[in-house]
């Protein structure tokens, strides 16, 4: 029963419209978004639904996996259910051909030569025989047929592609089952091994550490980056094993695991140097503050606390991008908030008050955003990409040949008929039949011409 429920080809065909439906639904339903962002999306009635149906992350969902592994058993089962008759073609050692069956094909080449059929067996079959892989020569009553074959293995051309959509999908399962995705943010200077799955809680720990040695970024004129740049070193045991330097699409990879260059962002400094520069007296004056400390105006003009970073700021709907916020009391009762933009020192002077304050020194530190992603099943599907390649090169473009060559002495002249036949490409077989009919004449007129001479 379960054999004879797996070789249907029904089943193939029920299977493969379940993929495709569920493979659009995956592609019109965002994959490994945020709990708000569904909630958003389809609200709560059809966030419940999707969530339990796991189509927020459709391709790890058990139904999905399950789709697969009945995808792979019915293609296994329909192949081997088949192969046997394909098996007793293909490794026979000594196969067998019907004259008769070859003398009622209508394609077929015939032309006649001088002399007797004993005259030109050698020649017609060591022509043959260069042509093809295995040749035979039988004696008839009037003469004699040569068959030949070639690449019989080529039926297993099919059997080639079937394979490969087998490591396709063992590929995509091994992957799916035993392979990660997380993101991790690292400091500059600093190290970790834990990762943060992808839309988990779950922390888990990597082999080996991972440290940021040094992180840059350039920018185009609006203010857009324009490449950002990690300088990464992985340690085994407390000591160096890699370094290597990467940019977006040009990850690290070591012991399976690949580290891409995801993000960044800017971490504020422990501490940092402002300018204050009176408006009255045009005097400045500097000093070092760390967030969260409060610090006294110079002249006596009240205090100023720095009391955040952030690395994006808005004002009046434009992105000033990595700022200080801070504020000033004139006294005990009232503050002004203000933003310090670290790539736009002069911003504080639209602000009007005793003194303008802006960010004079500060070592700016940033941190990479890593994806971390591993996928065992990866060497299994390029596997399966480059066998499907093979597969189908074999099955489109190549075919199991068989040729007769039946000579037969017929009113004082030797009568050849050299017909074939291929398990597809029928076009291309008759073609090769006449090549061999007017490769064997040329070869039987040289033949005769040599002799007389």
């Amino acid at each position: 029963m379960f054999w004879k429920f797996f070789a249907s080809v029904k089943l193939t065909v029920v299977l493969l419209l379940t993929l495709a439906a569920t493979s659009i639904i995956g592609t019109v339903i965002p994959q490994s978004g945020t709990t708000a962002f569904y909630m958003q999306a389809y609200g709560p009635f059809l966030y419940g639904v999707f969530n339990v149906l796991d189509l927020f992350d459709m391709y790890h969902s058990w139904w999905f996996r399950l789709l697969l592994l009945m995808m792979t058993a019915n293609i296994v089962v329909c192949s081997v259910d088949r192969l046997s008759a394909t098996w007793k073609i293909i490794f026979v050692k000594n196969p067998i051909f019907t004259r008769s069956r070859f003398s009622k094909l209508s394609d077929r080449e015939a032309f006649s030569v001088d002399g007797n059929p004993a005259d030109v067996k050698t020649l017609f079959y060591n022509r043959i025989q260069k042509k093809f892989g295995f040749s035979r020569m039988d004696d008839t009553e009037t003469g004699f047929c040569i068959f030949a074959e070639k690449w019989r293995w080529t039926r297993l051309g099919v059997y080639a592609v079937h394979l490969s959509v087998i490591l396709l999908l063992i590929g995509s399962l091994v992957g799916s089952i035993f392979g990660f995705e997380g993101f991790v943010n690292i400091p500059e200077g600093e190290s970790t091994r834990t990762v943060r799955l992808r839309n988990s809680n779950q922390v888990i720990q990597l082999p080996f550490t991972v440290r940021c040695d040094a992180f840059s970024v350039s920018f185009y004129e609006s203010g857009q980056p324009k490449e950002f740049r990690s300088d990464l070193t992985i340690l085994n045991d407390d000591k160096p094993v890699l370094t290597k330097s990467i940019i977006v699409n040009d990850p690290l990879r070591y012991e399976g695991i690949n580290l891409f260059q995801s993000s960044y962002g800017q971490l504020p400094p422990r501490e940092v140097v402002l300018k204050f520069e009176s408006r009255e007296t045009g005097m400045q004056y500097r000093k070092t503050v760390s967030i969260g400390q409060s610090v006294d105006l110079p002249e006596g003009k009240g205090t100023f606390t720095l009391k955040d970073y952030r690395n994006a700021v808005d004002f009046k709907g434009h992105n000033l991008g990595a700022a200080f916020l801070g504020a000033v009391a004139a006294d005990d009762t009232t503050s002004e908030r203000i933003i310090l933009p670290t790539r736009f020192p002069s911003f504080d002077r639209m602000r009007k008050g005793t003194f303008f304050i802006s960010i004079d020194g500060g070592e700016a530190r940033y941190y990479t955003g890593l994806q971390v992603t591993k996928d065992p099943g990866v060497w299994v599907v390029y596997a399966g990409f480059l066998m499907m390649i093979i597969g189908c090169f074999v099955t489109f473009f190549m075919s199991h040949q068989r040729v007769c060559v039946d000579v037969m002495r017929q009113e004082g002249v030797c009568r050849v008929m050299v017909s074939g036949i291929s398990n597809k490409n029928k076009l291309g077989m008759q073609n090769q039949i006449k090549a061999i009919a007017r490769n064997l004449e040329e070869a039987a007129s040289s033949g005769k011409a040599e002799t007389s001479s």
